[in-house]
């Protein structure tokens, strides 16, 4: 079997690219095949960053009815993967703004309720808690590690689908890392104290 979008072979961005030029000329079979290939990597990416199947199934489906409509348009100036994860992030980011506010006060209303009980582990407890950090984050910090570390992207990878220069995407992990630590090490404190 071809590689899966988790694991892609060594070889799929040509595989890629072929596929964009016969998607470019109408070719159905070509998009279906692109749409299976990439359809699980961007759920759990948007799955990620938006906590909504709802939203994360739009964003796909508007992404991918990007490509269809500009294959022809692609330039092949990064990895086929970088553009279309590109088009995802772009459209995403509206998305992503809108639930900002309500994420917020879920996260926090979560966190003041403490609603973990003491059965359901400290691994639970300890990913909601980085959940919490992680919405706590900047957007584009967030975005940042999500891509990196959930997805496996470069640096440079990066700043082609955020479209900002690399040093930029090294500031903002450099940033997101250090307040990441802070928010968890506070939460620690908090935790630990006596009530």
């Amino acid at each position: 079997m071809r590689g899966t979008l988790a694991n892609p072979p060594r070889g799929s961005n040509e595989r890629e690219r072929a596929l964009l030029e016969r998607i470019s000329v109408g070719d159905r079979d070509a998009f279906r095949e692109l749409y299976l290939h990439y359809h699980q990597r961007l759920a759990r990416f948007l799955m990620r960053v938006t906590h909504r199947y709802e939203d994360a199934e739009e964003i796909i489906n508007d992404t991918l009815w990007i490509v269809w409509q500009r294959a022809a348009d692609f330039r092949g100036a990064s990895q086929v993967s970088t553009w279309i994860m590109g088009i995802a992030y772009r459209r995403a980011l509206n998305v992503i703004r809108r639930a900002a506010v309500h994420q917020r006060v879920m996260a926090l209303e979560a966190l003041e309720g403490e609603a973990v009980e003491a059965d359901l582990g400290d691994a639970l407890a300890k990913r909601q808690m980085l959940d919490f950090a992680l919405a706590q984050l900047p957007l584009e910090q967030r975005l940042v590690l999500e891509l990196t570390y959930y997805l496996d992207h470069s640096c440079e990878e990066i700043a082609d689908i955020m479209e900002c220069p690399v040093n930029t995407v090294k500031t903002r992990m450099f940033n997101a890392r250090r307040k990441l630590r802070a928010i968890l090490q506070q939460h620690d404190g908090e935790s630990g104290s006596p009530s």
